[in-house]
């Protein structure tokens, strides 16, 4: 799963971690009814704000969700997802701007894509994808050529950008097509007075992602001799990063400016971990877990301290100086319905790649008895982090899930 709004889930209030899941999933199975299982790799964590903006400006009815079977990255337990307009426009979108990144990845010869059959395999899977991605937009009244014909112009802005091209003339075909999706949501929900702030925000997100893009990519790409925007044209970190601020404060003067029925967990993608986002691609973000060392206040490493996410604390557990305390031994637990060998690690492949692990809690993938996620130890910050973007007028945790997002921000 690839995107830039990559939430940590135990910054969520457990009523927003289940919606951002019923839409993160809503993405998945819409992609899969309408283009087949292969269409699910391109579900993506950015995609999805496309749901979650149509949901928010929409009345909440019963049939907004619906409950889906087991699945794997979901530990085999069953959950209410999003479904209906939002998640189809969310899908058509993600479809043709994967086949974009496809078409590029083949353009620059990445990888096994130097390799004419591979090269060539690629750009079908991308022909289809686009085909695709138009049959369910013109359903749902969305023109994907938008988005199509900003693609086919980065390719032309990228061969004439050179030092001294304005880094925002790079950014302008990303900008185009997240603003004409983030608009369409307005006309999908009913508010198509919606349609211009949400144009705006949506701008100012494709100008963060390709912004971000680049910033985390310079590295790699002067090592293999991509393509990347800041060094072709010579702009340097700090004026990127000047960039994305401004980005952020658009964004959010933006969102102000539109009418939703419940905007709660549209503000905190798009504000909170939106700004968490550019910290992280410049550095700047303080959760210790996504550097892979993680480690307790103590400077231990964290499988060793008492709170490890596997297994109980070392030492006999019922002995009276032990975890259970003076009042002597306590009984075994009941017996649990485990899974066997290949169903476990199937499981824990699923937990693994969706960084379930890392963050909430989750079932052991062979005992089923609950974990704590590696983040739960860490100090990631919490929703109170982001209250400078809230002009500190009000408690931003309960604001966020309690109060309407009343605090302007």
């Amino acid at each position: 799963m690839f995107g830039i709004v990559r939430p940590c889930t135990h910054r969520l209030s457990e009523r927003l971690k289940t919606e951002w899941m019923a839409h993160l999933c809503g993405l998945c199975l819409a992609l899969r009814s309408d283009h087949g299982q292969f269409a699910r790799v391109v579900t993506n964590y950015d995609g999805l704000i496309v749901s979650v903006l149509t949901e928010a400006q929409a009345e909440r009815t019963p049939a907004q969700r619906r409950t889906a079977g087991p699945c794997p990255l979901r530990s085999m337990r069953t959950a209410p997802v999003a479904r209906g307009e939002g998640a189809r426009l969310a899908a058509a979108v993600s479809l043709v701007l994967a086949s974009a990144k496809v078409r590029d990845h083949v353009a620059d010869r990445d990888g096994l894509l130097a390799r004419r059959p591979v090269a060539a395999a690629a750009r079908r899977v991308a022909a289809s994808w686009d085909r695709a991605g138009a049959r369910t937009g013109a359903q749902l009244g969305f023109d994907t050529a938008l988005l199509v014909d900003a693609v086919d112009r980065q390719t032309g802005i990228e061969l004439l950008a050179g030092p001294g091209t304005p880094l925002l003339t790079v950014t302008e075909p990303t900008e185009t097509a997240t603003a004409a999706a983030f608009a369409h949501t307005a006309v999908l929900a009913g508010k198509p007075y919606n349609a211009e702030p949400l144009a705006e925000a949506g701008r100012l997100f494709g100008r963060l992602a390709h912004l971000l893009d680049a910033v985390e990519d310079q590295e790699a790409d002067a090592a293999s001799g991509a393509w990347n925007p800041l060094t072709a044209t010579g702009t340097s970190r700090a004026e990127a990063r000047r960039l994305c601020d401004d980005a952020l404060r658009g964004v959010r003067l933006a969102l102000r400016d539109a009418e939703f029925t419940d905007g709660r967990l549209a503000h905190v993608l798009l504000t909170h971990e939106l700004r968490r986002s550019v910290d992280r691609a410049f550095a700047t973000d303080v959760c210790s877990h996504r550097a892979g060392g993680l480690l307790t206040t103590s400077g231990e490493p964290s499988g060793t301290g008492p709170t490890g996410s596997f297994g109980p604390p070392p030492g006999n557990p019922y002995a009276p100086t032990g975890p259970g305390g003076p009042s002597g031994p306590r009984p075994p637990e009941p017996p649990r319905d485990r899974r066997g060998l290949v169903m476990g690690c199937l499981v824990w492949a699923g937990l693994a790649c969706t960084c379930q692990m890392c963050c909430g809690t989750f079932e052991d993938p062979w005992s089923r008895q609950r974990r704590e996620g590696l983040c739960s130890q860490c100090d990631c910050g919490d929703c109170c982090d982001g209250c400078d973007a809230c002009s500190n007028c009000c408690d931003c945790c309960s604001c966020c899930d309690g109060c309407d997002c009343g605090c302007d921000c």
